[in-house]
């Protein structure tokens, strides 16, 4: 039975809410139970937002997360506030393009991802957060590369159409990331 309790935060601008929606709408996909609960700052770019994400294959029984099962932390005040709330054998994924310091727990497992300088590579600084959710991905096995592929297939048409290789490579460049754990 999978019960995942997830948080997304960082600063608003980093496409924190964006990986929320990504994260629920391909848990749905798969048939599975989702829910999403965002939370903004006084702005909606600069200031703190962060996403209360659970998927499960049975109800759920709470859209809020006290104590997450995983942590994907995209800023340093986001993962001083909610390290201590990772429940022991939990995940927290860091973004350590920004983030100075490294969890301060052994009860979990960390994951660091530099995921700025992934982004910079590709030429897009704005595929830092698929490059944090191809990490999460990875790491948990809970969703799968080619329900979100697919779903990027149907956001990005058009004249957008050439996002989905970008951002599908910002999903493995951060998958690459957790291999091995």
């Amino acid at each position: 039975m999978a019960y995942n309790e997830i948080i997304v935060a960082g600063f608003g601008g980093q496409g924190v809410m964006s990986i929320g929606t990504t994260m629920a709408e391909a848990a749905m996909s798969q048939g599975l139970n989702v829910s999403w609960l965002p939370s903004y700052g006084p702005e909606m770019r600069g200031g703190t937002a962060n996403c209360c994400v659970v998927i499960a294959d049975s109800e759920i029984i709470s859209p809020i997360v006290l104590e997450p099962s995983e942590l994907i932390a995209m800023n340093q005040p986001s993962l001083d506030k909610f390290e201590p709330a990772v429940k022991p054998g939990g995940l927290i994924l860091v973004n350590k393009s920004i983030v100075e310091r490294g969890i301060r727990r052994d009860d979990v497992r960390a994951v660091y991802v530099p995921s700025l300088e992934i982004a910079s590579e590709l030429g897009n600084m704005r595929v830092a957060n698929m490059v944090m959710l191809g990490a999460y991905i990875e790491a948990t096995k809970q969703l799968k590369f080619e329900t979100v592929i697919n779903m990027l297939r149907h956001i990005f048409t058009g004249k957008k159409a050439h996002l989905v290789e970008l951002n599908e490579i910002a999903l493995q460049r951060g998958a690459a990331c957790s291999s091995g754990l």
